[in-house]
Order: C-alpha cells, then structure tokens, then sequence
C-alpha cells in the first residue's frame, strides 16, 4: 500500500502563489509549496508521520515556531525535523512571500533507513536550525530535492540518497554510529524531569521513562547514567528526599502526609531513608532547620 501523510493543518492568512508540486517515492511524500502570508498568518500542525521542513532560499525573518502553546519560541527558522505526534504552532509577524519543501516520511521505514546510526530516541526529538549557518549542506541538498520535485529529470534513487544526506545533516549523525553515541539529549533530560515531578507521589519505573524518551529501558538507563552520573533508580529516589525535605521546610504538614506525597511507602520508609542520606532522623533536622533546637 503506498504511503500517504496524514497530517492535520489548521491555518490561517496563508495564500499559494503556484500549483503544489508533489513527487513520491517509497516511504516518502514531497511537497514543494510556494506561498504569500498575511502578517497575522498562522498555523497548527499535528501528523502521526515524521517529517522535514525545509525553507527554500531567504527563510522569512518574521516566522517563528513553537512545540506546544505556551512553549519557547524559535525564530527565525530554517529547517525543522518534526517527529511523529508531535504538534507544532507557526506564526508570521509581516506579510512575507517564501518557499518551502515538506517531507513526510513513513516511520517504519525511516527507522529502517537510520538503523545502527541514531538512538531510537533521537527520531523522538524536535530539531530547529535557525539559518545557513546551522546547516548550509542540507539545505543546499534540500534545493536540490525541491528542484528534483518540481522539475522530474532524474530517478527516484538520487532522491532517496539526497533525504539520506540531509536527514545525516540534520539530525547530526556521526561516524560512529549509535552504539557510541553520548548521553540522553536536554530535551529529553527535561521531560524526565518534569515527568517525575509531576508523578513524585508514585511509584516511577524505569521503563515509563525510557518510553518517555523513545528508547529501550536498557538504552535508557546507559544513557541516562551518562548524562546525571547516576542510575535512574537513585536519581528518583534523591529526587524524593529532596522533595520531601522541600515540603518540610515550607509546609507544617506532617512526616506521615509529606512521605505519603513524596511517594515513600510510609513515614517509617521515610525515616529510615532520610536517616541513611542526613544522619539524623527527618524530625530532628525539620526543627534544627526551623530553629526550634
């Protein structure tokens, strides 16, 4: 069955200039468009395929990006690699004509084509350049995509080696492969973060967090090892006792209530953790640290 994009697109004040251009090949969908915004021009994007973005010639000085509402904002930008499910907000701040290539690519077989090259959770992470400087090669592959796109004169084959160059480029691959690569990236130490922040009074296990990252929960736990010094295990749990400790120094809540919201088994747990890490039991340091002592 041939592969179709099934993104969704929710835009506003944009206004193509010529027909869209479309060439396919297997596990790829091209799109070369040619439009005109309006200064309040907009869009929302959300598609259960990866895909590449890529702005063709002078990329518009007043269009930013973000990954979520009240997220960061990129600007100005030249090439973004969207990973699947993940959704994207584009804004204009002036009229302004422009050119761009999507790529709309079929997971399976872009995890094949990258396979022993990238973390599995690497094709999980947003990539934005912001200019030439960022990626001056891929984007003059990418030109040379989008001239392939619009104007057919070689075989589908030289453009599936141009979307491997670039993909390389873009998601910056080394030599090395995968298995030699570093640590979890800060996007995805980030999102751990507010993961176990926000799930504190739970029990988290490693592998919600490796799926949190795109990675198997061995992988994970070498990467994230390599990235905090720790195992996941312990870092939780001394995310805990300084939560814990956090709570009794700003709260009069009781121990019993403060393990119950931290997520130990009980106030004995507690204790016996907090005993281990302070050498004193955790109501004695609360009144030391209250001056009560």
């Amino acid at each position: 069955m041939a592969f179709r994009p099934r993104m969704q697109a929710q835009t506003r004040a944009y206004r193509t200039l010529r027909p869209l251009c479309v060439r396919t090949w297997p596990g790829v969908v091209a799109d070369v468009w040619h439009v005109e915004s309006g200064a309040d021009a907009g869009g929302f994007y959300l598609s259960p395929d990866p895909r590449l973005v890529v702005l063709l010639g002078t990329p518009p000085q007043s269009l930013s990006l973000k990954t979520s509402e009240s997220g960061d904002i990129t600007t100005p930008v030249s090439m973004v690699y969207v990973p699947a499910g993940q959704p994207l907000w584009s804004a204009m701040g002036a009229g302004e004509r422009f050119s761009h290539l999507d790529l709309h690519l079929e997971a399976g077989p872009l995890q094949q084509r990258l396979a022993g090259l990238i973390p599995p959770g690497k094709l999980c992470e947003t990539v934005m350049l912001s200019g030439d400087p960022d990626a001056p090669v891929a984007r003059t592959l990418a030109r040379m995509v989008a001239d392939e796109v619009e104007r057919p004169s070689r075989p589908t084959m030289m453009l599936d080696g141009l979307l491997s160059a670039m993909l390389a480029e873009v998601l910056n691959l080394s030599s090395e492969g995968a298995e030699h690569s570093g640590g979890l990236s800060p996007r995805q130490i980030a999102a751990v973060k507010r993961h176990v922040a926000n799930a504190i009074p739970r029990r988290i296990s490693v592998a919600e967090l490796a799926q949190l990252c795109g990675l198997s929960e061995s992988w994970f736990s070498r990467a994230f090892a390599r990235s905090t010094g720790e195992t996941p295990q312990r870092w939780i749990a001394r995310h805990r006792l300084e939560a814990a400790m956090e709570l009794m120094l700003t709260t009069d809540r009781g121990l019993a209530e403060i393990a119950d919201a931290t997520g130990f088994a009980d106030q004995a747990h507690l204790t016996r953790i907090f005993r281990a890490s302070q050498g004193l039991p955790p109501s004695q340091w609360r009144r030391m640290r209250n001056g009560q002592d």
